[in-house]
């Protein structure tokens, strides 16, 4: 297993950046609350440029977000990207990250998905949008296919973010309700509160 998804699943928490005016502002004020793993999504103006300023930061793992194909992955790693992560299923991403040697976290909803994603390589699967049908559903998802890490994403935030890693989620990721907050720092700081508590 790669030092990224080591992390994610130790640390239990991903701050998802999506068009976000600032991002390292952003990323200094996560930090000082206790989250050292951001996912930039390749959807924001200068996604790459950002992932390549935060790469040599040795106490953060930046991961990308939004990956839709083989070459936004390859773009990304070479940007300094330890992971990539899609809202959906897409093959060609996936063998795209075995090739460059790095983990890719597809998107998936059902079960069919989850398993797919699984037989074809992926090293954790991005539950989304989790809040569809909440905790229950990751517990439930997790009886018969218990060996998918599950980074579960949409909706999520300090207020369900327990419950999602107690219903047996790996991690959960955390988009506007953490980084659009007036005092990033302490949200990230109740969200952090959460995961250790869960």
């Amino acid at each position: 297993m790669s030092a990224a998804i080591d992390a994610i699943r130790s640390r239990r928490v991903v701050a998802i950046l999506r068009r976000i005016p600032d991002p390292e502002r952003v990323v200094r004020a996560l930090r000082e609350g206790g989250i050292a793993i951001v996912e930039i999504t390749l959807d924001s103006d200068g996604a790459l440029e950002t992932i390549a300023r935060l790469r040599d930061d040795p106490e953060l793992v930046v991961l990308a977000g939004t990956v839709r194909t083989a070459r936004e992955a390859e773009a990304a790693v070479q940007a300094g990207a330890r992971a990539c992560v899609g809202p959906a299923l897409v093959p060609e991403v996936l063998e795209a990250c075995r090739k460059l040697g790095v983990p890719a976290i597809p998107g998936a909803l059902s079960p069919t998905e989850v398993e797919t994603a699984r037989q074809l390589g992926a090293a954790m699967v991005k539950l989304f949008p989790a809040t569809l049908f909440g905790p229950t559903y990751v517990r439930d998802l997790r009886g018969p296919i218990p060996d998918v890490p599950l980074l579960v994403t949409g909706g999520v935030d300090a207020s369900n973010a327990g419950a999602f890693l107690q219903a047996g989620a790996a991690a959960v990721g955390v988009g506007s309700a953490l980084v659009a907050a007036d005092d990033v720092a302490a949200a990230a700081r109740d969200l952090v509160g959460s995961a250790r508590d869960a």
